[in-house]
């Protein structure tokens, strides 16, 4: 398989499983109702709707910050997708695909809802991290693979050594 199938694999995965478990959790149970499901002593899951971006930051109370996000992640994604076709590894096209996947995903939900669906609240004791979705997660992960591939020595050239 090329690295841009594997990459466009890794998108649709991400996209198919971020929307399905959205649709699954907000239509088809009563967690907005029964909130939050303790799933695990350090995870539940909950309902909250993120009008801004990661962490919250850049809340859009409006209409048009709503639409700016939208376009800001669609022009993201096709730029992320296009740089995937030009990938030579692997990694490199599965990191972007996971990123270009999620993003599409919020977009999704931020142009039909208004704002993101995230629900997964991990925490231990005091601590809390943040509710994400699984856009999310594959955004993170894919920005790990981002860092490892550009941490990986380069292909040594087999030219003149000019």
């Amino acid at each position: 398989m090329t690295p841009f199938r594997l990459g466009l694999a890794a998108l649709l995965v991400t996209l198919v499983l971020d929307q399905a478990s959205k649709l699954w959790l907000y239509l088809g149970t009563d967690l907005v109702l029964t909130q939050p499901w303790r799933i695990a002593p350090f995870a539940e899951f909950l309902v909250v709707w993120n009008r801004g971006v990661s962490y919250g930051m850049f809340q859009q109370e409006g209409g048009l910050g709503r639409w700016v996000l939208v376009g800001v992640s669609c022009l993201a994604a096709i730029g992320l997708t296009l740089w995937m076709r030009r990938a030579e590894s692997r990694l490199l096209a599965v990191a972007l695909g996971l990123v270009a996947g999620g993003a599409i995903g919020n977009a999704i939900d931020r142009a039909a809802y208004g704002a993101v669906f995230d629900f997964v609240h991990l925490h231990w004791r005091t601590w809390s991290w943040y509710v994400f979705n699984i856009a999310d997660a594959a955004i993170v992960a894919g920005v790990i693979g981002l860092i490892l591939d550009s941490l990986r020595p380069a292909p040594r050239s087999t030219g003149s050594g000019f």
